[in-house]
């Protein structure tokens, strides 16, 4: 008989395919982090078939979009309606075209439009994960709730990834703490 290890790798295998589809993962959310370039960098050393999207991640142009192009407006409260409608293209046509869409709250910032993202994603069916420390959780239960995966730091969404597009597992985060199911359900499991 296989051990638990021998026939979890035998599935993997037969789960897997190394050679999938591109998948395309929009990052939306926090821009004063370096959380992107964790995720890309990880997918990148993966190998994982992953095409990156994201909002404009410069503040000052995402601001000043609609004024740059279409002109000066005297009201700020318009300039801002014209800035967030251009960069409402970018947005909606990425999150449509997206396979998963990951949504990213950092603790200095309120990030009403990674919440509004993260709304839509869910309104169109997306799976969604979600990366933010545990100290915010509850405040976000709502959009956690729709996730798939709630992260708490960029490399758990490389993981996650790699397990969803490959079958790949890291070596467990709890170290020698981890028990595989079947050993904390016991002998005599129905569904080992």
């Amino acid at each position: 008989m296989l051990s638990l290890s021998a026939t979890r790798v035998i599935k993997r295998s037969l789960s897997s395919s190394p050679g999938s589809r591109p998948w395309k993962v929009y990052l939306s959310g926090e821009i004063h982090s370096d959380w992107r370039e964790v995720i890309g960098t990880g997918v990148a050393a993966k190998g994982l078939p992953v095409q990156l999207t994201s909002p404009n991640t410069s503040h000052e142009d995402s601001d000043d979009c609609g004024a740059i192009i279409l002109g000066m407006e005297e009201k700020r409260r318009n300039w801002d309606k014209i800035g967030a409608n251009m960069n409402n293209i970018r947005t909606q046509t990425l999150i449509k075209d997206a396979d998963v869409v990951v949504v990213r709250f950092g603790e200095k910032y309120r990030q009403w439009n990674a919440a509004f993202d993260a709304g839509y994603a869910a309104a169109l069916g997306k799976p969604i994960i979600t990366l933010h420390p545990p100290n915010i959780s509850h405040m976000l239960k709502e959009v956690n709730a729709s996730a798939s995966a709630v992260c708490e730091d960029a490399e758990q969404v490389v993981d996650t990834l790699a397990y969803v597009i490959r079958g790949e597992l890291p070596k467990p985060r709890d170290g020698d703490d981890f028990v595989p199911i079947a050993d904390r359900l016991g002998p005599g499991n129905p569904n080992p």
